[in-house]
């Protein structure tokens, strides 16, 4: 019985033809069999295709089939009829159909004597065999990339990255003019040879093959190309150049600025990276411009080890780090601003003079993450709320306000959401935020980010408006950026609260003299407006 059952299954599996109608003047398409994956070709693509052509009554008038060769053509460009243009373009790789083509998209009311007769319609049985796709790269028709072997996966290289190729171009009569059959490495910002080569391979997969048709303006153009006194390209040369994409390495702008770069030389596993308060195990050898080691840290077996963001490694290494997958190798350049500065340091090696760019190859060997709240129950951010925040505090005592803000906003995102937690512990960690969210304020106004420092008070104010620290920061965050009317508002209100508080006066006796200062400015420029006006009506 279960033999009968499975022999059952399989039949209603079996490929059944149909019938679809292609576009909206009549064409129809009965599949036969159903092609490979779920592309078609574009228009400019160069297909190769077996088919039979007959009429109605089943008379042939061209099989490609009887001569032994596929016919190759290219889409879009006018060279077969509208039914095969339209029927064509819908096919996959391996596909065979029957089209049914009526006379207006096939020889019309002339028809192709004495084969096709006036207002015929014609079937074709089609076996799609395969397709080049054709690019122009600069839609100018310079530069024309038909491929000839697909790359792997989905990414392309930018032009940040290293790549390697191997080419061989060739003038239009065969002449060689320049090869490299080993491959050649440039980052494709920076081109090699002639800007068609560049501009190529921004657009090919890993492993992709191609065959590129360059005119002059994308090759050498009307100078030409010359070795001594030996003319190797003529001038206005179009080339034809067979290049393959071997592989490219990614490199990504760190900071953004592209003062930390990173080069990677190996991917890593998996999609996890270290958070802040990672604990990381790494290798790595820190080299100056000019290949001087200055540093070697970590082995295989004994990985040198720190934690994230604690300023244990320079800046910019720190960032990069964070940015890498377990296993990752990568060279990482860092410019002075995120090394050593103008600072002549000391490392185990040699010295690393002011102003040095330098050169790191890494690998993160393993890492273990810093809990993150959505792991820790209610005690948990509590307790890790409290010792980031101890952290903060020494942080901020020793003049590293930066530093001491993320810690801060870490505190304060630990227990941001308490709806889980006690009374007690609401409670608790409402007095705890309060604090994260001052201190962080102070650290912010140290650093001169006046807003981020008002907006954290004003957080304070909305579960504590009596908060005197919280008034006296917000003024002095608005008295810097001139919002002096919210600062005085500010300001009577904790004396308000607390007529003594000597801080607050001293602020209010500063606001008074940036308000004068800024009455004095504002009745300048009234009286020069005034003046001008008066020499205006004279």
């Amino acid at each position: 019985m279960k033999m009968a059952a499975d022999s059952q299954v399989a039949k209603t599996k079996e490929f059944v033809p149909y019938t679809k109608e292609i576009g909206h003047q009549g064409l129809k398409k009965l599949i036969l069999r159903e092609g490979e994956s779920w592309q078609t070709p574009f228009s400019g693509d160069e297909v190769e295709v077996h088919y039979t052509g007959t009429l109605l009554d089943g008379t042939r008038f061209d099989s490609s089939l009887d001569r032994g060769t596929p016919f190759r053509f290219k889409l879009g460009q006018g060279q077969v009829i509208k039914g095969w243009e339209q029927g064509i373009a819908s096919m996959k790789k391996g596909e065979k159909a029957i089209f049914t083509i009526p006379p207006e998209l096939g020889y019309g009311e002339s028809g192709s004597p004495p084969v096709i007769p006036p207002n015929a319609t014609l079937q074709f049985e089609v076996e799609m065999l395969s397709w080049a796709t054709v690019r122009d790269v600069c839609k100018d028709g310079g530069l024309l990339k038909k491929t000839v072997r697909d790359g792997e996966r989905w990414a392309y290289p930018k032009d940040a990255d290293e790549v390697l190729v191997r080419y061989e171009a060739r003038l239009e009569d065969e002449t060689v003019v320049s090869r490299s059959s080993e491959g050649v490495e440039f980052y494709v910002k920076d081109g090699y040879l002639f800007p068609a080569l560049s501009a190529a391979v921004k657009t090919m997969r890993k492993d992709e093959k191609a065959i590129l048709t360059v005119k002059p303006q994308y090759a050498f153009g009307e100078r030409g190309f010359k070795v001594g006194n030996k003319v190797t390209v003529p001038p206005n040369s179009t080339l034809i150049v067979d290049v393959e994409l071997v592989s490219w390495k990614n490199v990504v702008d760190i900071t953004d600025d592209k003062k930390v770069l990173k080069k990677i030389l190996k991917e890593g596993e998996g999609y996890e990276r270290p958070n802040e308060g990672a604990f990381l195990k790494v290798k790595y050898t820190g080299k100056l411009e000019n290949e001087t080691v200055f540093e070697r840290k970590g082995s295989d077996e004994e990985p040198f080890e720190f934690i994230a963001s604690e300023e244990q490694v320079i800046d910019g290494l720190d960032r990069a780090v964070m940015t890498m997958k377990k296993g990752e190798i990568a060279i990482v350049t860092i410019l002075p601003e995120y090394g050593y500065k103008d600072t002549k340091t000391q490392r185990d090696l040699a010295v690393v003079p002011p102003d040095s760019t330098l050169i790191y190859e890494i690998e993160l060997i393993s890492f273990i993450k810093e809990k993150e709240s959505w792991d820790m129950d209610t005690a948990e951010k509590i307790e890790a709320a409290g010792k980031k925040k101890e952290d903060g505090n020494a942080l901020f005592k020793a003049g590293k306000y930066l530093r001491a803000s993320k810690k801060y906003d870490k505190a304060a995102k630990y227990i941001e959401y308490d709806n889980a937690f006690s009374e007690d512990q609401k409670s608790q960690t409402k007095a705890l935020k309060v604090t994260c969210n001052l201190n962080n304020a102070a650290c912010n106004l140290k650093l001169k980010e006046y807003r981020e420092a008002a907006k954290l008070c004003s957080k304070v104010l909305e579960v504590d408006s009596k908060n005197v620290k919280a008034l006296y920061r917000r003024a002095q965050a608005y008295i810097e950026t001139a919002d002096l009317d919210q600062a005085e508002s500010d300001i009577k209100k904790a004396l308000e609260i607390d007529p003594n508080n000597r801080d607050v006066k001293l602020e209010y006796k500063t606001l008074k003299e940036k308000q004068k200062e800024y009455n004095k400015q504002e009745a300048k420029l009234f009286g020069n407006m005034f003046n001008r006006m008066s020499r205006l009506e004279a």
